[in-house]
């Protein structure tokens, strides 16, 4: 029987044991992470987990301006090729070995060199990692870099203790047993049920963070996610259903915490990647385009998002200084779409529609489906566990999948993983050298108006080539119980607990 059936008939017998203790919070997730080792992982959730349990060398506050963590301050060198960092002396690591720059080279070095790793291209322009003394870190790069500091204020920040990684043979220790620098440490993990941690009392900000143990639910089920918020099984959830919120609104006992996030919702098309690339009629951008001029992006946003799915046509949300107004959102228009479609030579397609299974995308594949039949494009839909479909993305077994990006400050980390051709999500293998070097050149430049400008070249293209297709703005609509106080949402939309604290009413 699934978990989420499971919770919700087992909240009120939660209720008596320590699970509902006032300083233990479980907090609902719409997946199940897909790995606690940072420089693999991929997914949303698992950031939302590792806010908690790994610190980084730098962090963000609510205004997306970079503010100290593990590092105290930092500067860049006169010619911007050398980024140096003071870091705390009173960090300790999970496992009690102290935290220096000898373990952030090494963690660093990890991230760089680590087959399967995740955070490579994040760091494509690191050169070498030094740490001259105990408070020093520098890194060296091979040409200007303005994307650096946003990477490492996420998971290519990230610290884990050393040892956990001296055996380079055992490539999945660090996933069994994370163990960083967080306000909270690892307990166990049962996979597709959930994962415990506990405050780590040698935390150096320990005061600050008030509950002491931390549950996170994956639960695929909206309305039974926020069933067992209701009945008191849960103390928060992430990412309530559009449907639901002016039923949240209206109960005393909820609390509605919502921001405009930095991400999006997007449709990947295989074009390249093993056999389904090549026989996928989506191969043909024609195709593509042909496909987005069925999709009716106003509809989704009233249909199923309830007016909170702004339409989208580019990777960076109206909040960034690099959205442009050059690119509206695209109007459906069934003729044109069945034009392309003759021009391609397929006036009627056949292909698979990848996602995963929960209540949201369940619903927008449904109405993306009925859409493009009016073309003659007729999608057949596969549902998927969320950790089961990145796989299958990454081996290229997809012919058009829905994926959603959680976002990021810096503009490079919305667009160059999915785009690039060395991108470490791009699981269609789309490739155009210039839009390459465009992308490439913007991380070199500093001043946000002449790199808007380098986007803007390199977004003219790809709404040609459509490699991905963007939907609607993610928004981060939390809930919690009353009995939670503090806490705030922050646009990357993770979950920050300093100064929160829970109530016994």
């Amino acid at each position: 029987m699934r978990r989420s059936t499971l919770l919700l008939g087992g909240a009120l017998l939660c209720a008596a044991t320590v699970c509902s203790a006032a300083q233990t919070m479980r907090i609902g997730l719409q997946e199940d992470p897909d790995t606690l080792d940072p420089v693999r992982a991929r997914t949303y959730v698992s950031r939302i987990v590792f806010t908690s349990l790994c610190d980084k060398l730098v962090d963000i506050n609510e205004k997306l301006e970079f503010v100290p963590q593990l590092a105290k301050s930092w500067s860049w060198s006169p010619d911007n090729l050398a980024l140096t960092f003071k870091l705390r002396d009173d960090v300790l690591f999970h496992d009690g070995t102290k935290f220096d720059a000898a373990a952030a080279k090494a963690n660093l070095d990890r991230a760089l060199t680590l087959k399967g790793s995740q955070r490579k291209n994040e760091l494509a322009s690191v050169n070498e990692v030094d740490a001259p003394d105990p408070g020093t870190l520098v890194i060296k790069v091979k040409q200007p870099d303005a994307t650096l500091l946003a990477q490492l204020s996420d998971r290519a920040g990230m610290m884990i203790s050393p040892k956990t990684f001296a055996n380079a043979e055992d490539t999945g220790a660090v996933a069994r047993d994370p163990v960083c620098t967080g306000p909270y440490q690892f307990v166990k993990r049962v996979q597709n049920d959930r994962i415990e941690l506990k405050k780590f009392d040698k935390y150096y900000d320990a005061k600050d963070f008030h509950i002491d143990r931390l549950v996170f639910l994956p639960i695929p089920d909206t309305t039974v996610r926020l069933q067992n918020l209701r009945s008191g099984g849960l103390e928060m959830l992430e990412r309530v259903s559009p449907s639901d919120i002016k039923e949240v609104k209206s109960d005393p006992n909820l609390v509605l915490a919502s921001v405009t996030g930095l991400g999006y919702q997007q449709l990947i098309f295989n074009i390249n990647n093993g056999a389904k690339g090549k026989n996928n009629p989506f191969a043909n951008k024609l195709v593509r385009q042909a496909l987005q001029l069925t999709i009716d992006r106003d509809a989704i946003n009233k249909v199923i998002g309830f007016g909170t799915f702004t339409p989208a046509q580019q990777p960076f949300a109206p909040a960034s200084p690099y959205y442009s107004d050059k690119f509206p959102a695209t109007k459906p228009d069934i003729a044109k779409a069945k034009e392309l479609l003759k021009q391609a030579g397929m006036p009627t397609v056949k292909a698979e529609y990848t996602f995963g299974n929960d209540t949201i995308t369940s619903s927008i594949a449904e109405i993306i489906q009925a859409m493009a039949a009016q073309a003659g494009i007729q999608l057949s839909l596969k549902p998927s566990e969320f950790a089961a479909m990145l796989s299958d993305s990454t081996r290229g077994d997809f012919n058009i999948e829905m994926m959603v990006w959680s976002g990021r400050v810096d503009p490079d980390g919305n667009i160059y993983n999915y785009v690039g051709c060395k991108g470490y999500f791009n699981d269609g293998k789309y490739c155009n050298e210039e839009v390459e070097k465009l992308l490439v050149k913007a991380r070199t430049i500093p001043d946000t108006a002449q790199r808007k400008a380098v986007y803007d070249e390199a977004q003219a293209i790809l709404q040609k080539d459509l490699p991905v297709m963007y939907l609607y703005y993610q928004p981060w609509p939390f809930v919690v119980r009353k009995q939670v106080h503090g806490f705030k949402a922050y646009p990357d939309g993770m979950i920050r607990l300093r100064g929160v604290t829970l109530s016994n009413s």
